[in-house]
């Protein structure tokens, strides 16, 4: 199969064509299909890199219409197969639409033995080439990523997504609970916009009211009483770069404007000043409140919440994120050791299990200040619970590790698919098993196993 790990699939209604065609490509492992259903089956079982096959299929054959759902169907499971459509000589027009929606190429029957094989090897070498290349990409850690610790799906999500709008202009709005990493990922994005101006943050909440316009906009000499030299704010300090302006919730409402009106007109006037002042910033706004209740309340401006919404991204705290509480615990650890020269520190078994069950109202920061008080404070090199000022998690006399049994974790995953696909399918078997990806006989085999009736 030329190094290829997955069959080539060969979906062809005629069976003496569909064994011409097997033998033409005797150099690659395949697997043949007649129908959209087998063809289904087989898809799902065997996760094809190529598939060579005929539109016109049963119970049909004279129409394409089997054919094209079958394309989207294998493409709506995988985008990346390499689908080479079979079409009649004179049906140019359905191949040019199977290659618009997806497919990698298509040949006129008769075709050329030699010709159908170069074609599956390129398509075989294109695959392959395209899946190094996201794999390549896998590996490099995207400047959004730099100070983001995480194996969570969603939160690699979130920081892709903040990847692709980096170098846009647009206004981002994080929302989270406190201490969820709004500021961490406000400056990746930075960071990834290569913009080149400082990153300025600024706490809404932090700031008196009297005080924060002066901040945030600056004042002219002699604007008020104190005022002894010009000053420039922080949209001015972010010029050429991206602001952050945390806990937007709190902004007065009397800033509210002013802060529309500069994302209006992408010009500020310092207090006391009468000159318009142009500022090339981004702008990234946080909070951990509904904004939305507060625009109902009449506390929040909902002209300026669409101005700051164009992309929303929403936070995961920490308690749902799969496996970061122990993987952020280990890295803190690592850093504080190093800062406080107790190079050996570890957790115990029993600390790590309270850790992933505690729940983090706090998130990240709590979660930051717990480790670095456990490592000034504990004892000894190992941390335990008393440590960390966390219970010490129950157990129920079975093995500590019980609820990482790979064992026990696949049969119930499997148990759940294979009742909603029983559920599905009205307890059709042969649906249930399409659904599944797996053979009939392997289906009554899961079902016995599992006790599934």
């Amino acid at each position: 199969m030329s190094g290829n790990e997955s069959p080539l699939l060969i979906v062809e209604d005629d069976l003496a064509l569909q064994k011409q065609i097997k033998w033409s490509l005797d150099r690659f492992e395949s697997v043949t299909a007649s129908d959209r259903e087998s063809a289904l089956l087989q898809f799902r079982r065997h996760q094809p890199t190529v598939v060579t096959m005929d539109l016109g299929l049963p119970p049909d054959p004279d129409s394409v219409s089997e054919g094209f759902r079958l394309l989207e169907q294998m493409l709506a499971i995988d985008p990346a197969t390499k689908v080479i459509v079979l079409t009649g000589q004179n049906d140019q027009a359905n191949a040019l639409r199977a290659v618009a929606l997806g497919a990698y190429d298509f040949l006129a029957k008769p075709f050329e033995p030699e010709v159908l094989t170069l074609t599956v090897d390129r398509a075989f070498r294109m695959a392959e080439l395209q899946s190094e290349n996201r794999r390549l990409q896998a590996l490099h850690q995207p400047d959004a990523l730099s100070g983001l610790i995480t194996r969570d799906a969603e939160m690699l999500r979130i920081s892709r997504m903040i990847e692709r709008v980096a170098s846009s202009d647009a206004t981002v709005l994080l929302l989270g609970e406190s201490g969820t990493g709004k500021e961490v990922l406000a400056q990746g994005l930075h960071a990834a916009s290569k913009r080149s101006g400082r990153f300025v943050a600024i706490n809404c909440a932090a700031i008196p009211e009297n005080l924060l316009e002066s901040e945030l906009f600056g004042y002219e000499k002699g604007a008020f009483t104190g005022a002894g030299k010009t000053t420039p704010g922080k949209f001015e300090t972010a010029h050429n770069g991206t602001l952050m302006l945390d806990e937007i919730g709190d902004l007065p409402h009397s800033l509210q404007a002013k802060l529309l009106r500069f994302l209006q007109e992408r010009t500020i006037e310092r207090l006391g000043g009468r000159n318009e002042i142009a500022v090339d910033v981004r702008v990234v706004c946080a909070t951990h409140q509904n904004l939305k209740a507060l625009i109902s309340e009449g506390r929040f401006r909902e002209d300026l919440y669409y101005r700051l919404a164009e992309i929303v991204v929403n936070i995961p705290p920490l308690r749902m994120r799969n496996g970061d509480a122990a993987l952020l615990s280990h890295a803190f650890l690592r850093r504080f050791a190093q800062e406080q020269r107790r190079g050996n520190l570890s957790f115990s078994d029993e600390a790590l299990r309270a850790i992933e069950r505690h729940p983090w109202p706090g998130n990240v920061r709590e979660l930051l200040n717990a480790i670095k008080r456990a490592s000034i404070m504990a004892e000894g090199d190992r941390l335990n619970c008393e440590d960390l000022g966390l219970p010490m998690p129950v157990t129920d006399g079975e093995s500590t590790t019980s609820d990482l049994d790979l064992r026990s974790i696949r049969e119930s995953a499997e148990r759940q698919a294979i009742v909603a696909a029983l559920a599905r399918s009205n307890s059709n078997i042969v649906k249930a098993s399409e659904m599944l990806g797996v053979s009939r006989p392997t289906l009554y085999d899961l079902m016995r196993r599992l006790s599934i009736k």
